[in-house]
């Protein structure tokens, strides 16, 4: 399987910028770095292209303060118009390739 070039990113609900984020093992991210990175215990995948995903914290609208990603939901609304204003993104989020998730 030839490699993967995408350059994954953090999406911060408290950034402007989107962050560039590698996964450990410069492949694919693993669970317990995940967890670390979204400050999450679950994760969930939100699929934007055939290619691109969301790896968002499955729980975090049970959050209290709960943060709206404002990037991360506009991403999923340009991709996936069935979504506006069904649901939105809440805390961070990691877009990347699918391939950079197993």
């Amino acid at each position: 399987m030839p490699a993967i070039s995408y350059q994954p990113h953090l999406l911060d609900p408290h950034s402007t910028e989107p962050q560039p984020v590698n996964p450990a093992n410069g492949r694919s991210f693993q669970l317990s770095e995940l967890r670390q990175l979204l400050d999450c215990q679950r994760v969930d995948v939100v699929r934007l292209t055939d290619e691109l995903i969301l790896i968002i914290d499955d729980e975090g609208k049970f959050r209290s303060p709960c943060y709206l990603n404002l990037l991360a939901t506009y991403l999923w609304y340009q991709h996936q118009p069935q979504a506006r204003g069904l649901d939105s993104i809440v805390g961070r989020a990691i877009l990347c390739h699918d391939q950079q998730f197993k």
